[in-house]
Formats: C-alpha cells, sequence, structure tokens
C-alpha cells in the first residue's frame, strides 16, 4: 500500500485558546526512510506489469527484539516548556567546570537524576526551552515569497535583528545611573543588543540530532522538526502546523551519507472535562459580571436622558476637501440653521465655524484643498403637532468658500447648502457650489486686482430663507456663476426614550421617526417628478419641432 503524499507546506500557522498553555501537549513521531524501507513509500504499481513484491525485501527485527539502526525511529509526547535534554548536553553538564549560570547547575543536577532513575526517555528527540541560549538561524532568513532568487528587503533585513523580551523577565527594583543616556554614534552589535520588542513571547523549540548512529552530540547534525511561540494573549503560533490528516513532513540530511527522515507533530492535549468547563463558563461569566459592574460605575447613574417625547440629534463633522475653484488658499465658513419650530440647541453650542486657510493641489484636472476641520454639535426636536399634516423640518448646512491671497485680499468663490441626513449612521456628502456674478469685462478685472465680488447679506438665500412667508420666491434676474464643490463627511447619532420604552411615548415618536422618514422620500419622489416634467417638456419640444405631415403620418406620438 502507498505510503501518504509529503506535506511540502511548511508555514506557520496561528491558534487562539483560553487554556492555560501548560496544558497543551505535543506527540512527535520521528523515523528514518533508508535505503531498504525506503521502498515501500513509492507510489502503487499499475495492474498489468510484472513487478517484483518489494515487500519481501523489509527488514526484519533481530533475535533481540531489537530494531536494526537503518529502521530507527522515536516517539515522544512533549509538554509546554518541557525540558529534554540532547546528547550533546548530556556530555557537556556532566562537566561540572562547564557549568558556569544557575540554569546551567540545574540542568547538571537533572541530568544526574536522569541517569539515577535509568536514563532519558529520548534519544534523538530533545528540546530548547525559552530559557536556553539558543537561536535558529533560519528564523533570520526567512522568505516571505515562493520565488528562488528572493531578495530581503530592508524590513526584513532590520527585523532580523530584533529580538523580544521573555515572559518573565522582571525589571530591578532599584537601578544604576547610566554615565551615557545617549548614544550619539551607536555601533552595530549596540543597536542589535538594544533593539528589542516588549511583547511579551514565550518560544520553544522541538529539535532532532540526526546524526549517524554511534556519533549523536554534534551540533551541526541538530535540526528544528517544530517551533513554537506563545504570548500573553493566549495566541500560539506553530511552524510547522500540526500534522493531522496531512501526510508527514521530511528532512534530507546533507553530508557524505545523505539520509531522508520523516516526522509528524500532533496535538494531544487531553480534553477538558464537563465539571472543568462548567466552573470556567462559571468564572468567565463572574468575569463578565464584574467588568459589567465596573464600566457601570464610570458612566454612573447620572446618564443624561432626553425628555419624553424628544429627539436629540448629535453630529460629529468634518470638513474634508474642497475643490474646483479658481483661485488658491482656500477657507470654509459654515453654520447650521436650525428649523424655528420645535428645534432648539444648548445656549452653549456653537453651530458655525471657520476652517485654516489651506493651499491646494492638483488632483487631475482639479486643484483640492485639503481640510480635514473636524467640528461637533447638538440639537433637540420636540414633537408637539400631532396632526397629519405636519411634516417635520430637518436642519440645513450652510456652506461659504472664501480665497485669500498675499495681499491679505479675500473673495467669494462659492455658496452651498445640504439638509442634514435624517438617518443615523456615516454619510459623505458633496454640496456644488456658487457664487453671485456680474457681467461684463470690468467686474472680472475688479475681481482680481482689487478683491471682492458680490455676497450675499443672508446666507440663507441659497435656499429658501426662513424669514419667506410667500408662496412664491422668485430669483429673476439673480446671476450666477457654478463653481466648484465642498465634501463633508458627517457621523448622526440619535438619542430618544422611544428607542428603549415599550409605551405611547414609542408610538409618540415613531410616527414622528416616521415623517422624518417620509420627509427624505417626499424630497427624492420630488426629484423623480421634476425630472419626469423635465423629460415630457422635452419630447413636447421633439414633437413641435418634427414636420406637421410627419406626426400626422405616424399618429402614435405620445405626449
Amino acid at each position: 500500500m502507498a505510503e501518504a503524499v509529503w506535506s511540502t507546506d511548511t508555514g506557520e500557522a496561528v491558534y487562539r485558546s483560553r487554556d492555560p498553555v501548560r496544558n497543551l501537549r505535543l506527540r512527535v513521531h520521528l523515523q528514518r526512510i533508508t535505503s531498504s524501507n525506503l521502498l515501500r513509500y513509492q507510489p502503487a504499481a499499475q495492474p498489468g506489469k510484472d513487478l517484483i513484491d518489494l515487500a519481501t525485501f523489509r527488514p526484519h527485527p533481530t533475535a533481540s527484539g531489537h530494531r536494526s539502526e537503518e529502521e530507527e525511529e522515536e516517539e515522544v509526547v512533549i509538554g509546554w516548556q518541557e525540558k529534554l535534554f540532547s546528547q550533546f548536553e548530556v556530555d557537556l553538564y556532566r562537566n561540572e567546570a562547564a557549568c558556569q549560570s544557575p540554569l546551567d547547575h540545574q540542568y547538571r543536577q537533572e541530568i544526574l537524576k536522569l541517569e539515577d532513575s535509568g536514563g532519558r526517555k529520548n534519544r534523538r528527540i530533545f528540546t530548547y526551552t525559552d530559557s536556553d541560549r539558543y537561536t535558529n538561524v533560519e528564523e533570520h532568513c526567512q522568505k516571505m515569497t515562493t520565488a528562488a532568487q528572493e531578495a530581503p528587503s530592508f524590513l526584513v533585513e532590520r527585523m532580523a535583528n530584533v529580538r523580544r523580551r521573555r515572559q518573565d523577565r522582571r525589571g530591578m527594583e532599584g537601578g544604576i545611573l547610566k554615565s551615557r543616556i545617549v548614544t550619539w554614534e551607536p555601533s552595530e552589535e549596540f543597536v542589535r543588543n538594544n533593539h528589542v520588542i516588549n511583547t511579551p513571547l514565550q518560544t520553544m523549540y522541538i529539535m532532532a540530532d540526526l546524526g549517524p548512529y554511534g556519533k549523536l552530540g554534534y551540533k551541526k547534525y541538530e535540526h528544528v522538526l517544530c517551533t513554537l511561540k506563545v504570548d500573553s494573549n493566549g495566541v500560539i503560533t506553530v511552524k510547522p502546523d500540526f500534522t493531522g490528516l496531512k501526510g508527514p513532513y521530511r528532512i534530507e540530511t546533507e553530508g557524505e551519507k545523505q539520509e531522508l527522515w520523516k516526522y509528524t507533530v500532533d496535538n494531544v492535549s487531553s480534553l477538558a472535562q464537563p465539571e472543568e468547563e462548567e466552573r470556567e463558563q462559571r468564572v468567565f461569566k463572574d468575569l463578565y459580571g464584574r467588568h459589567k459592574e465596573y464600566l457601570s460605575s464610570l458612566v454612573g447613574t447620572d446618564f443624561e436622558m432626553t425628555v419624553p417625547g424628544a429627539l436629540r440629534l448629535f453630529v460629529n463633522g468634518e470638513v474634508v476637501s474642497a475643490q474646483g475653484y479658481e483661485y488658491d488658499n482656500l477657507y470654509v465658513h459654515f453654520f447650521v440653521e436650525l428649523p424655528s419650530t420645535n428645534w432648539s440647541s444648548p445656549a452653549f453650542q456653537q453651530l458655525s465655524g471657520i476652517t485654516q486657510t489651506c493651499a491646494t493641489k492638483s488632483l487631475g484636472m482639479d486643484k483640492v484643498a485639503y481640510f480635514s476641520y473636524p467640528f461637533t454639535f447638538e440639537a433637540s426636536f420636540l414633537h408637539e403637532d400631532e396632526s397629519a399634516d405636519a411634516l417635520p423640518e430637518w436642519p440645513v448646512l450652510y456652506c461659504e468658500v472664501l480665497s485669500l491671497d498675499f495681499w491679505q485680499r479675500y473673495r467669494v468663490e462659492g455658496y452651498g447648502a445640504v439638509v442634514l441626513p435624517a438617518t443615523p449612521g456615516s454619510h459623505t456628502l458633496t454640496v456644488p457650489t456658487w457664487r453671485p456674478m456680474e457681467l461684463g469685462t470690468l467686474a472680472e478685472l475688479r475681481r482680481f486686482f482689487i478683491g471682492g465680488s458680490l455676497e450675499l447679506e443672508d446666507f440663507s438665500y441659497v435656499r429658501i430663507p426662513g424669514t419667506f412667508k410667500g408662496e412664491r420666491l422668485s430669483r429673476f434676474g439673480f446671476r450666477t456663476e457654478t463653481t466648484g464643490s465642498v465634501t463633508f463627511r458627517l457621523h448622526c447619532l440619535q438619542q430618544s426614550r422611544a428607542f428603549m420604552e415599550s409605551s405611547s411615548l414609542r408610538k409618540r415618536m415613531r410616527s414622528v421617526l416616521d415623517r422624518l422618514e417620509g420627509f427624505s422620500q417626499q424630497s427624492s419622489v420630488h426629484n423623480v417628478l421634476e425630472a419626469f416634467r423635465r423629460a415630457r417638456r422635452r419630447m413636447q419640444e421633439a414633437r413641435e419641432s418634427l414636420p406637421q405631415d410627419l406626426v400626422s403620418a405616424s399618429g402614435t406620438m405620445v405626449s
């Protein structure tokens, strides 16, 4: 039977666990694939071909029951930060003179205890914990793409020299004042030793000694099987990923006698018992409850609510940009007009503002000035008229764009207005603008050399002024010129008791909101009807321009 294909995906996998990492258990299985049993891993033979059954060449166990050298394999279950000594470390720490640090002496005592208890349980598989002085050189030259000739970027080269602080490192309670706080000419070694990332991170390496039989304990034969990294947030990084249903990983050694090894890494952590899961759920529930009480204590009981039947509107806005204007160095003067009925704002509230002067930059065919000017305001709507014909009005945002030159001469570049959105959420509005103009070359020369231009005494004349009480507003004879546009970004929030109460006030406020929604729908319907009237007028004009005999012959013209 053919063996499963090799797993070539040696990239890292990221997991997140709420359980303590000390419960992590891995089973690592390592086996040498030699010339005799390599034949068992060839693809299955095709039917109809006369091939020798290679199973007859499999090596058999010796009379003593031990496996032969060529069929050597090993399987070990390893816990998180569990130290398994290699043959090199055993030979090193047997010599007491080689022990310098307290950790070296601790390892020496553990090795002596292992020898007294019967020896190590591992031969080739061993580990390097977070406390060991080991660095995987391959991590510093890892590739980011699958290209064979990949040149490392500047960032990759710099990040290769970055170290991370160990999670168990603690600062000293007392410190010695350094004589040189600032190093003006740091060396590369100084930068490498002091460039540290503060993210708490623990690392563990699962290694294998793939040396020839009888030559274990040489550094050159050490290979990394798996790298585990865990941070303080419970994020576990495994490289390569757990084998699972995939095929085993392979390692080809170099040297005079090239050998092929396969290994698997499986997660064999024990599952939590139902009692433990229930206890953990109770702990999390209690923790979340305490956190909720803490947040409630921060808010307090003085959270301001609206009066019954009222709607409060919060707007966090931004004057994003202005584009398409004739002159440079633009600034925007804007204000919000509240309807005269049922709307109000706090006495301290400022409903107007002016941006900074901003130079323009070329963007395609237009010149754009980016302001990024923030503003905020709030207003309240109190519904009092319950009649069916009453339709609430909505606040309007007016803007005036001006330019300022080197001689402090300003010019009006345009006026614009837009109704604030009636629905909460984020909205990006582009307001087209126009400016009054005079006929003749003299007016343009005066605007260019002296500055100044025609201005509106009342900004609300851009739309229908609030003081206008008639039925029709005539602008006949008022000459204007289309200029550029201003972009606003508005984040609207609405607050009302009707959103949380289930009494008659909710029904009352819902009718108000429905009318507000109908207000926006009415505006959209009005635009559609207006477009339909224009199309019908153009069709009528086209019909009148046709010859009379053609119209009578067709007899199917629709007016």
